[in-house]
């Protein structure tokens, strides 16, 4: 017997057909002697329409009451479920985030989790009950209802895996497991069996939808397992866990992308000491996250140009701040690109491999794509190039790596 957490998405729950899907997938668990927790999102479209419906009232909803609006999805999708479960014969009981609790920060709309009391659930299984909780959702120390953002309901099944010791977290998605790279951009992206969690954080923050980031930062805290597999079939998924000898054999686990990038770069700023926190404090002060920062020598002698890009969504908020941050630094120009993405190769086996740098810029130049910005870590390398070169790229470090073949040798 072991201890189970599920994890459905919005299109596994997404009509009253899948969630008796569904629901039969849990009974089959349950019936083999499982104990059964599920954490389930709203249905499909749900949290978008009452987003609509939020701001044809106003354009600047409250961010306290849009928590109290789109956590209600949820709460339909959890009771449906519970409803199902127990009419095919299986002891149900749905719970919302308030009441278990899960208590969270009061960052409303991307609330982080601070603590999930485990004694109703436990309770629960123990009396042989199937345990569904609403995900993306919790309470702060006030009583206020809280949403951890988008994707959030992964989150919050790896977290109460973690906190009732579960022996792994199924999460189920549309896709059937975690691929080299998109399935859509490359026809011969292959199904992964395992990845590691460092490769999946590195995947998750580049761009790959298929789990989501601060749900693998859990996962690798506490020493989850995640097994991602397809709720619309009953094929082995791909399983996330601690690295071991085999996965370093592999030089690049995967290919991934993300177009929503947009580059800054301001142009002969004095290059003196504290310049770089003066231009990126008001940036920090108004929560944008800055990504890829390059600072070279400016054609003027004595100044320097900064480049770096950020979210597509805060380019416009955060034009405006670097505009009237350089008038009081003296900084000379301001340009910035939205035509932008950033493509990137991930592997543990990088850590010990020499050449990959390399091996990357040669397969961009060859098909004639140009690298604007250049960033790295142990087991990731990153490339801003244009746009429409985005897919082209993906193909083309997706073949010189060969990952379409599953077993890559180790004098790569």
């Amino acid at each position: 017997m072991a201890r189970v957490v599920q994890k459905y998405g919005g299109t596994s729950v997404g009509d009253i057909d899948r969630i008796k899907n569904v629901a039969r997938r849990v009974v089959s668990s349950s019936n083999q002697g499982h104990e059964v927790v599920v954490v389930v999102s709203a249905m499909a479209g749900e949290t978008d329409k009452l987003v609509r419906l939020a701001h044809q009232v106003t354009p600047n909803p409250d961010e306290r009451e849009m928590d109290v609006l789109i956590s209600t999805g949820e709460q339909v999708s959890i009771a449906l479920l519970a409803i199902a479960l127990k009419d095919m014969g299986a002891e149900a009981k749905s719970y919302l985030g308030f009441q278990i609790k899960i208590a969270t920060d009061s960052a409303f709309g991307k609330a982080r989790i601070t603590g999930i009391e485990s004694e109703k659930i436990l309770s629960d299984l123990k009396n042989g009950r199937v345990v569904v909780v609403a995900g993306f959702q919790g309470v702060d120390e006030s009583e206020n209802i809280t949403t951890l953002g988008r994707g959030g309901s992964d989150t919050t099944a790896v977290a109460v895996a973690a906190a009732l010791k579960a022996d792994v977290c199924e999460i189920y998605t549309d896709v059937d497991g975690v691929y080299t790279t998109d399935p859509n951009v490359c026809s011969k992206a292959r199904k992964l069996s395992k990845i590691s969690y460092d490769e999946m954080l590195e995947m998750a923050s580049l761009g790959a939808k298929v789990l989501q980031i601060r749900s693998v930062e859990f996962a690798k805290k506490y020493d989850v397992p995640i097994h991602v597999r397809s709720s619309f079939n009953d094929n082995p998924g791909t399983i996330v866990c601690k690295e071991d000898r085999e996965m370093e054999r592999v030089v690049v686990s995967g290919v991934t992308y993300n177009k929503n990038e947009a580059r800054i770069e301001i142009m002969r700023v004095p290059d003196v000491p504290g310049m770089a926190a003066k231009i990126f404090k008001p940036i920090a002060d108004a929560n944008i996250v800055v990504d890829m920062i390059i600072q070279t020598s400016s054609t003027e002698k004595g100044c320097a140009d900064i480049a770096f890009t950020v979210p597509k969504s805060d380019f416009a908020k955060t034009l405006q701040i670097v505009k009237n941050t350089i008038k009081e630094l003296g900084g000379k120009e301001v340009k910035s690109n939205e035509d932008i993405a950033k493509v990137s190769i991930v592997g543990v086996g990088m850590r010990s491999h020499s050449n990959v740098a390399t091996q990357m810029f040669s397969a961009l130049a060859k098909e004639g794509i140009n690298i604007q910005m250049i960033s790295s870590s142990e087991i990731k390398i990153s490339c801003i190039v244009d746009s429409k070169y985005t897919e082209l790229a993906v193909r083309a470090l997706h073949d010189a790596f060969e990952l379409d073949k599953s077993v890559i040798s180790e004098e790569r």
